[in-house]
């Protein structure tokens, strides 16, 4: 894949320079220099409070001592990631003003807008990112974070990215090291984390895959063992693959992510500036996902016919259609054996997407659980799924029409048609007059935390794949 410069500082496509940027930056995890910056900034995580501030005078000699060792070993590291250099040199402004204002709450603005991963993407290629912010799923502490990462771009992404499915947001990173704050859940890297004066305008967003397919692997590994599900043999594949599965888990948010904002929507449907019943987020989030899944059968339909005709494939387009197969195994399963029973159950709206899942599966006769094994009808899964997918762009379309509470009891109905809501909650009994005429809040406010609770089949596998699941905290692929 060619890059394009967008400015002065960015590296350009020629393959010898492209090398040179991936070959300058192999073994940094291991320097001396990221060393001690990673341990600066650990060290100073101690001193701030949850606004990234220090604001104890006491603190602020070790503070300065701490951004000190992080700035020098920025400048250190700084020509090992050429393509990063304009955002390096901001970075340690950022630090020195921080610093030289008395640890305040931190202002990375001016660095944070010079860091522009999105036109770095090249298979390999490595960038060194610190800023003050929060991790999602992780820390909600918004404190000094490092990480060093490793794009993954191979050349059928590249392809599909540049054809149907563009999506210049994107980015698909690997993990090579990093502070307590990514030792969590947290699979994502995202700018709006960071601790800034003012929101600029979002160029990128990126995702770490090697740390979803990796607990992926172990945590549907665990799940087919304990259900005696019988594999296909190409799901059997990834759990055994770790570079297979990263490029499967690249695929699927390529096209999940720009899902967002396409297709006849109510609106936003992620609302962020608003509170809205945790099921509103689940139907959007598994839309997406459903969506990956149509277009994926669609790649694989062509692609496969164009092969069967006796058209040879080049190499991009037979990885294509070896992960656009791979890619619903991956949303099944992930779906149903991770989301469905991970995290708590309060308002767990990607728990409730997994739940929804299986049980339109299993009430339309493709899933079954006989015997104390589950199976599935392999043939009839994609047409069941992509209509789960309809029935939820249905209720968008239909939703265009509809004030924002109609729209909620609707979306309510939609669920509660496959998945039993609590025998307690006020939504499954009707909600009274006062609630119906009243606010928005109101409608929110009568959700249960456990609108949804798991059925019989997702408690017992829940205390089974407890130790499993809680295993995959901080997993990389290094440890896969």
């Amino acid at each position: 894949m060619s890059m394009t410069a967008h400015n002065a500082k960015s590296i350009v496509g020629e393959p010898e320079v492209v090398e040179d940027a991936r070959t300058l930056a192999q073994d940094v995890e291991s320097s001396a220099a990221w060393l001690s910056l990673k341990q600066a900034a650990t060290a100073l995580q101690t001193l701030q409070v949850q606004d990234g501030s220090v604001p104890d005078a006491a603190a602020h000699a070790a503070a300065r001592a701490h951004v000190t060792a992080i700035t020098a070993a920025i400048d250190e590291l700084r020509p090992q990631f050429p393509h990063d250099d304009a955002y390096l040199q901001a970075s340690v402004r950022d630090f020195e003003r921080w610093a030289d204002s008395g640890f305040g709450v931190p202002d990375f603005y001016d660095s944070l807008v010079a860091f522009q991963p999105q036109q770095h993407r090249v298979d390999g290629i490595r960038h060194l990112v610190v800023f003050p912010m929060y991790t999602q799923n992780g820390s909600r502490d918004r404190h000094v974070e490092a990480v060093l990462v490793e794009v993954i771009w191979p050349e059928f992404i590249a392809q599909l990215e540049a054809g149907d499915y563009g999506n210049k947001l994107f980015v698909s990173l690997r993990f090579l090291d990093f502070t307590p704050g990514y030792d969590t859940n947290s699979a994502v890297l995202f700018p709006e984390t960071v601790a800034m004066r003012e929101i600029p305008t979002f160029t990128w967003g990126a995702i770490f895959q090697d740390r979803e397919a990796a607990r992926y692997r172990r945590v549907v590994r665990a799940a087919a063992d304990i259900t005696k599900l019988e594999l296909p043999e190409d799901a059997a594949r990834m759990l055994d693959d770790q570079a297979l599965t990263e490029k499967t888990f690249v695929m699927w948010d390529i096209i999940h992510d720009r899902t967002h904002m396409r297709g006849d929507l109510p609106f936003d449907p992620f609302m962020i500036k608003q509170r809205m019943p945790y099921f509103l987020y689940s139907l959007e989030e598994l839309r997406c996902d459903l969506t990956a899944f149509r277009e994926c059968v669609a790649i694989e339909g062509r692609l496969a016919a164009r092969a069967e005709s006796g058209e040879e494939l080049d190499a991009a387009e037979a990885e294509m259609l070896e992960h656009a197969k791979l890619v619903q195994y991956a949303v099944i399963f992930d779906r149903i054996f991770r989301f469905a029973i991970t995290g708590s159950r309060v308002r767990n709206y990607d728990g409730l997407g997994g739940q929804l899942l299986f049980a339109w599966l299993h009430q339309r006769g493709v899933l079954h659980w006989t015997d104390t094994s589950l199976a599935f009808d392999w043939d009839e899964v994609p047409a069941t799924v992509i209509a789960l997918g309809a029935a939820i762009d249905e209720l968008y379309w239909r939703s265009i029409d509809r004030p924002k509470t109609a729209h909620w009891l609707a979306a309510y109905d939609l669920v509660r048609g496959t998945v039993t809501p609590n025998p307690a909650s006020a939504w499954a009994r009707g909600l009274p007059d006062e609630i119906l005429a009243g606010a928005p809040k109101g409608y929110t406010d009568a959700v249960m935390d456990d609108e949804f609770p798991l059925s019989m089949f997702f408690e017992a596998l829940d205390k089974k794949m407890k130790p499993v699941i809680e295993s995959t905290t901080g997993i990389t692929g290094r440890d896969a």
